[in-house]
């Protein structure tokens, strides 16, 4: 099992040690669709017992990165065509909601910060870093929302895409087209244009749901 393992046996937050770890390995991928979680090897990794990892693997759980199937116990979840479907739907609308609200908040020193993320990220050749700066990006912009909970509600739903994200950028070379859709969306949060950057936005994620639908397709045998 590929994890960045480390000694947290005199660690009082073994669980959330754990469970970060886990969580970035299956974000990124190194813990493919279907790995199962054995409890035991976990725990022997971190040199620490059962029982963190156990509260670990029930946290991702939650999140939906992580299923419990007969025989098996806790595996990888995988992303189901009608799964990617929901969570692109939904971050559609909720995304376009939050930089609505976004628009009428944002200072020359946000969107100076969002033009940063966005050169970071088309000049950015290692796959693994796409993930965090195109949510760097967004972030910018949404942190002044005054929408918490909707941030939340679209971060939880990124982890669970995040690592078809990333493949579908490698296999349809859609690195272009995201900048290209990133900063019109930008100008138009500059423009103070908020319905604009809003439908922008929902374009942008539902272009991605299309393309991430045909490769998920293409895999089908």
């Amino acid at each position: 099992m590929k994890l960045h393992a480390i000694d947290i046996s005199k660690s009082e937050s073994a669980a959330t040690i754990i469970f970060r770890a886990l969580q970035k390995a299956i974000i990124t991928g190194e813990l493919s669709d279907g790995t199962p979680l054995r409890q035991d090897e976990i725990a022997k990794a971190f040199r620490t017992s059962r029982f963190p990892v156990r509260e670990a693997i029930a946290r991702l759980e939650q999140q939906g990165l992580v299923t419990s199937q007969r025989y098996k116990g806790a595996v990888v979840a995988t992303l189901s065509m009608q799964d990617a479907s929901e969570i692109f739907d939904l971050r559609a609308k909720l995304e376009a909601d939050i930089v609505r609200a976004a628009v009428a908040n944002m200072t020359q020193e946000i969107t100076d910060q969002a033009h940063a993320h966005l050169d970071a990220f088309a000049a950015c050749n290692d796959p693994m870093q796409w993930g965090p700066l195109n949510r760097q990006f967004h972030g910018t912009l949404y942190g002044v929302s005054g929408l918490p909970y909707h941030v939340e509600v679209v971060e939880g739903a990124m982890d669970r895409i995040d690592r078809y994200l990333r493949a579908q950028l490698i296999m349809s070379d859609g690195m272009a087209r995201s900048d290209q859709e990133h900063r019109a969306i930008l100008r138009a949060c500059e423009a103070r244009d908020a319905e604009q950057a809003a439908r922008l936005t929902a374009d942008h994620i539902l272009a991605a749901k299309t393309s991430l639908e045909e490769q998920l397709r293409a895999q089908i045998p």
